[in-house]
């Protein structure tokens, strides 16, 4: 499964990007300080720096994944967009 975090426009060089996941209301993190968290270390990766790619989902993986843009050089400082996932 592949999730994309499109960044349209930014003017700070290297803007910080987070993915968490959330699920049953709690908050997990998949992707934070350029590495990836838990059991996502061995089955998940980043491409071309926004997009999470899940190898081998389960319906575990069914959840709220939000990926978080911090471009504190930009006019809009912060953003986020979540993204559902289904595993059927």
């Amino acid at each position: 499964v592949e999730l994309s975090c499109i960044i349209k426009s930014t003017v700070t060089p290297d803007p910080r990007i987070e993915w968490k996941k959330i699920r049953d209301g709690e908050t997990s993190y998949v992707f934070f300080g350029n590495k990836m968290q838990g059991d996502f270390a061995t089955r998940a990766e980043i491409l071309s720096r926004t997009s999470l790619v899940i190898k081998n989902t389960t319906r575990m993986d069914t959840a709220t994944y939000r990926c978080e843009v911090a471009a504190p050089a930009d006019t809009k400082t912060i953003d986020e967009i979540n993204i559902q996932l289904t595993v059927q």
